[in-house]
This record gives C-alpha cells, structure tokens and sequence, in this order.
C-alpha cells in the first residue's frame, strides 16, 4: 500500500540535479553538502548505521534521471528515496517539455513501485527572482500540478517549497537566484524532515526570516543587468554550443556508504545558525 511511512530508515538514496548535489552549499574546493547530505547526517542520528549514496548531479534532466540514476537507486534497494528533478526541463527552451512531463510521470510510478519511502518536492517560485521569470511562470505552475497529484496518488511525503513564505527571503537563495543557498540548503533539508515525520522537525523553516522591507528592494536594474550577463547569456551561450554543466561530470557518492566519518556536525549547522552568520547570497 502506497503511503506508509516506516519507523527508521538503514538505505537512503538521493537522486536529482544541482539542488540535490548541493551546488551553492560548499565549493569545488572543500566539497558539496546539499540539502540531502544534511538530511542524512540527522537521519543517521536517529538511525545510526544509516548507508547513504547520492547520485545526483548537476545539470541533470528529467529523462538522464529516469534512465541513468533510477536503475543505479533502486538497485541498491533503498528504503528511502529523495527525488528533486525537473527544474532544468522547466528552463529548457523548445518543445520539449510535454516528454518531461510524461517522463516525470514514469520516473514517480517506477518509484512508486520500489516499495521505499518517496519524498519528492514542489519547486519554489524562482520566476519572481528572475528577470525573465515570466517566461517560465507558467511551465512551473504545469510541473508543481503534476508533482502534487503524483504525490497525493501515490502517497509520496511532499516538500511544498512553493507556498513556503521563508521561499521568498532573499538570502535562501544563491547569487543566480535559482540554486539555494546553504541557509537554503538547511531549510529544504528541515523540510524534508518535516515531510517524514521524524522526531523533533516541525514547520518553522517554512517561516521568513527577513523583514518585508528588507525585501521590497531586491536586485535594481543593474543587478538584473549583472545577473542577465553574468547567468543567462552563459547559460544560453553552453546551449547553443550543445554543452551541459553535467557534461564530464560524476555523482559525488556513486555507492552505499555509512555517513559516519563523511559529513561533521558543523556541516549540518541549523538554520538559525547559518542565518546568523549573515550568509547572503
């Protein structure tokens, strides 16, 4: 029966794009952490001995997901599974977003019937960041639908970042405006928590941190400038060339491993901490 959320979890296996490899949270140099590394540093907490792997790699789309991470999950027999993909098939210019669509279908039923704990996510309303959100407005509100009526057929614990007030707070995002931040990473983490009922979560990373005057100004029309010049004309320069950011690129824990020794308490400092530290994008 789909929906049933068991006690403790021994196998958890992330899967997804840049979100879920944790870009922004962390550098080349010292390591990505991500919002799924830091969920299981608090699963294995209450479950030590958790095997952790994450397959997820930047850049990825909906139907590298389905035919590249799926089978390489699912044979690890995870009782536990994370899954956030879809957002670079949102901002993919052309015709192709009714196949994503269809293969988001097929990735949550092959899920479905895995037997493991599903938590997928609603992506957040970057649009309202970007100066050409309107652009992807309307493929973002098609995905988010999707998304919930997968979750609520199959039973799947659903992280709404999109109606999530603390999603619009400027510093939850990274300096491009669509990765998350590490404070980002933090919440989505606690949200993800929330959305499996584990011991001690709760709904406060869903509340804004910054005031609403602190947030009226956002980017004037030389940061939308900077950010236009700086992100999208790279952006669309990669694609026109056929190039992606997952080109040469490996998942950073290809296999099953205990979390002990890999990840430290300070990675998963909490939420208020990070804010504390003032980490803007």
């Amino acid at each position: 029966m789909y929906g049933a959320i068991p006690a403790g979890y021994s196998r958890y296996v992330a899967i997804g794009d840049s979100q879920t490899e944790g870009l922004w949270d962390g550098d080349e140099s010292t390591g990505l952490l991500g919002f799924a590394d830091r969920l299981a540093v608090m699963l294995d907490s209450l479950y030590p001995g958790l095997q952790y792997a994450n397959l997820a790699i930047r850049g990825k789309r909906l139907g590298d997901v389905l035919r590249e991470q799926i089978p390489e999950a699912l044979a690890m027999e995870p009782d536990l599974i994370t899954v956030c993909a879809g957002m670079n098939d949102v901002i993919q210019p052309g015709r192709s977003f009714p196949r994503a669509l269809a293969e988001l279908d097929h990735l949550y039923a092959t899920l479905a019937d895995s037997g493991a704990t599903v938590v997928t996510t609603t992506f957040p309303n970057v649009a309202q960041f970007l100066p050409f959100g309107w652009i992807v407005s309307k493929r973002l509100a098609r995905i988010n639908w999707a998304i919930r009526v997968a979750a609520d057929r199959y039973g799947f614990p659903l992280v709404d970042l999109y109606n999530a007030a603390s999603m619009r707070d400027w510093d939850t995002w990274s300096y491009d405006r669509v990765h998350a931040s590490p404070k980002g990473h933090v919440l989505f983490a606690a949200a993800a928590a929330e959305a499996l009922n584990l011991p001690g979560s709760n709904h406060d990373w869903a509340q804004p941190h910054l005031e609403p005057t602190q947030l009226s100004g956002g980017p004037g029309a030389y940061g939308k400038l900077r950010w236009t010049q700086d992100n999208f004309f790279p952006w669309v320069w990669r694609r026109m060339r056929g190039l992606s950011a997952a080109d040469g690129r490996f998942p950073k824990r290809p296999q099953l491993e205990p979390v002990d020794g890999h990840l430290t308490p300070h990675d998963a400092a909490p939420a208020e901490d990070i804010a504390a530290r003032g980490q803007h994008p």
